[in-house]
């Protein structure tokens, strides 16, 4: 249910204008150099060209790509320009060929669904989950979820590991509501 929601809104331009609006906002609110971001699958929002337009505005900015080095691990992120040469990885999803790891100030993180609070769902291998968990304290990145309104819930479950995300973009708004 929420694949076909999220698969109708990506159909709309109008969503996807308003949506890189929002990435862009959130990238010059939070006023990082470096940001991960992931490569899109159907239905997903494709962060490309609000990324590369935050990439030509200075070129101190540094973008990153997740890389699956085996099932079961954390992901690692390599550098992405919009000329990088990918290839396909697990899962089939294109990777960077760069072969230079990124440590992102900034993670995008793709949601299924979410919820008010934070959580999202996402394709259940738990890669960021894990991820973020294995990220040491004090290099953890803000973590911003980019959605589809269509895709709120009104709580999803909760497992031990789930960690709730700092913001969820979509559309239509922010979650959890900015307090600033």
């Amino acid at each position: 249910m929420l694949l076909e929601a999220r698969l109708q809104a990506a159909s709309k331009p109008a969503h996807n204008a308003a949506l890189n609006r929002r990435i862009l906002d959130a990238l010059k609110h939070y006023g990082v150099s470096s940001v991960g971001f992931y490569w899109p699958l159907a239905g997903e929002f494709d962060a490309r060209t609000a990324i590369a337009i935050w990439l030509a505005a200075d070129s101190q900015h540094e973008a990153s790509l997740p890389v699956v080095k085996e099932r079961g691990v954390p992901l690692e992120f390599h550098a992405w320009a919009p000329d990088t040469p990918m290839k396909i990885g697990h899962h089939k999803i294109a990777e960077p060929t760069s072969g230079r790891v990124v440590i992102p100030d900034l993670l995008f993180v793709p949601c299924v669904g979410f919820d008010a609070d934070g959580y999202r769902l996402g394709y259940g291998g738990g890669y960021y989950d894990r991820t973020l968990a294995a990220w040491p304290d004090s290099k953890k990145p803000v973590t911003v979820g980019i959605a589809y309104e269509a895709c709120r819930t009104d709580a999803l479950r909760r497992e031990a590991h789930d960690i709730p995300l700092d913001l969820i973009v979509t559309e239509a708004g922010c979650y959890p509501h900015p307090a600033d």
